[in-house]
């Protein structure tokens, strides 16, 4: 069985599991945060928007600085609705799909490394990362969104079955 067949039926779902979650982004409360420490809902909402699009990054490089020395930064989107933060998540989910879609499984091998002002933070073999950075990456930012969603007393999605709000 090749990478993106055993890959995307996993993928498919917990990206539809994500946009349920998107489509509920309360605008009004978009600088809503549980904590001073704590990112708002709003930066939330724009990070897993753009996390599927990292999947096009870790199979077509080997690494990413994401604050290169002497570079701007990396910076998080900050679309304000929901229609634009639900557009840039298709946007990169139709992007990832067709990444993995097209991937040939050697290449999955090849080690990638996330590197911080050029230390490296890590190196994994690209079919890991696509499974840690990326799509655990949203299932933890997902359940920040969705606990927020909770302490605003806002419906919760269903996801692996139906929510208490369901």
């Amino acid at each position: 069985m090749s990478y993106a067949v055993s890959l995307l039926p996993e993928f498919d779902e917990e990206m539809a599991n994500t946009r349920k979650v998107l489509e509920r982004f309360p605008e009004e409360k978009a600088d809503w945060r549980a904590h001073p420490k704590s990112n708002t809902l709003g930066w939330n909402a724009n990070h897993l928007a753009e996390i599927p699009g990292w999947a096009v990054g870790t199979i077509n490089d080997t690494e990413w600085d994401f604050s290169p020395p002497g570079a701007p930064a990396y910076q998080t989107p900050a679309l304000a609705t929901r229609a634009e933060i639900l557009a840039e998540f298709d946007k990169n989910v139709a992007a990832a799909r067709q990444a993995i879609e097209s991937v040939n499984d050697e290449d999955m091998e090849v080690p990638w490394t996330l590197k911080y002002q050029g230390d490296v933070i890590f190196t994994m073999p690209r079919a890991a990362v696509i499974r840690s950075f990326v799509l655990n990456h949203i299932i933890h930012h997902r359940a920040i969104t969705c606990v927020y969603l909770r302490l605003n007393d806002l419906p919760v999605p269903g996801m692996y079955g139906p929510s208490g709000d369901e």
